[in-house]
């Protein structure tokens, strides 16, 4: 554990009684001692707190910053407003996700790049090597910054009690700046949970002042308090709301088309990185597609388990574990195009045996409006 990086709440979280892991090469917590599904209802019926300091913040700042993230990612960046965040996927030219991300635009010649903490370091060398003759200046920020994640139908009313800023005004997938307990931060009505809910960005030694005002503001402790929440549930939460993962729904060989993320890869923006063979992808036909399951028999689906149909292996499980809320367990993987119909039958070899699953509609779980 000597070589892992560790947030700024590396020692909040073993104070907490967090159970440490290493995850993309850093220490963190993948649960506390209230358990992974208490954590995950805390989330879905009160608040979930949640540390993300170790994700990347990388600025693009200069006159050409948004044509050059539009060069780079699937997402139309043209169309953001100042304040406003999107969801896209960094791009390599064979037509493979490098990340996905979030880009922010502060200004015409501002956004931040919010990328994911294991592959930060592969982003950055990418993303600093693709430029040409642009007007802009690169910064990786990561270091500068804690990223804390309040989720959850009470995540408004706890953190409104930390901030003049009027949160009822942020729209979903808007930010702003403004303070939080007296510190200056960015304000993201975002998240990977399914909930509503807010990520707060400020400077990286603040990280213990905010986390701790927000497990007061939140009545930690109490039945209905807000709870901390490891990687365990922010998984099982990400997974019952439909969301990929990079690195199991998303890879350098994995097409975001593939991956049910058409909706963020506007081809007809003009050139980017990846969009050839997106084109062709989509002329010629998907081979293959990322479906939703749940287990009919008795049985857990865990990532990289083999996928059947007819006794022919067909497919992989990419994510699978229990979904707490829905109680019963799904999972998502790749199958052949003919077969990713909802209502298809398939196995899935568990311990040597095969279970029988059924593909459902996704996202498993959506929240209540």
């Amino acid at each position: 554990m000597e070589n892992l990086k560790k947030t700024p709440l590396n020692e909040t979280h073993r104070a907490l009684g967090g159970k440490m892991v290493e995850f993309g090469g850093w220490d963190m917590p993948v649960q506390y001692t209230a358990g992974v599904i208490e954590e995950h209802l805390r989330t879905r019926n009160a608040a979930g707190l949640f540390d993300v300091s170790h994700m990347g913040e990388i600025w693009v700042e200069g006159a050409d910053a948004i044509a050059f993230v539009n060069r780079l990612t699937t997402n139309d960046v043209t169309k953001l407003v100042d304040g406003q965040a999107h969801y896209s996927v960094l791009m390599n030219e064979r037509g493979g996700a490098v990340d996905d991300l979030l880009v922010y635009r502060f200004d015409f010649d501002k956004l931040l790049l919010v990328v994911n903490a294991a592959t930060t370091d592969k982003d950055w060398d990418w993303i600093t090597s693709q430029k040409k003759d642009e007007v802009i200046t690169l910064t990786n920020a990561s270091k500068d910054y804690c990223q804390i994640a309040v989720q959850g139908p009470k995540a408004q009313e706890i953190l409104q009690k930390l901030t003049e800023t009027e949160l009822s005004e942020i729209k979903y997938y808007h930010f702003t700046t403004g303070t939080v307990d007296g510190v200056d931060a960015i304000i993201s009505r975002t998240g990977y949970t399914g909930e509503d809910g807010f990520e707060v960005y400020a400077a990286a030694d603040k990280a213990v002042q905010l986390w701790q005002k927000l497990l007061d503001a939140g009545d930690y402790g109490a039945h209905d308090g807000i709870l901390p929440a490891g990687l365990a549930a922010r998984n099982t939460l990400r997974l019952e709301a439909g969301m990929s993962l990079y690195g199991h729904e998303l890879s350098d060989d994995i097409s975001p088309l593939e991956a049910n993320l058409g909706w963020i890869c506007k081809l007809n923006k003009g050139d980017f990185i990846g969009r050839e063979p997106l084109a062709k992808l989509k002329e010629e036909g998907l081979k293959r597609k990322l479906v939703g399951f749940e287990m009919t028999d008795r049985g857990i689906a865990r990532d990289g388990y083999d996928v059947y149909i007819n006794d022919e292996k067909v497919g992989v499980v990419t994510s699978g574990s229990p979904a707490p809320y829905l109680k019963k367990n799904i999972g998502l993987a790749f199958v052949p195009t003919e077969f990713a119909n909802v209502g298809q039958e398939i196995k899935i070899e568990v311990r040597g045996k095969h279970l029988a699953a059924q593909i459902i509609p996704t996202p498993f779980y959506k929240r209540q409006k």
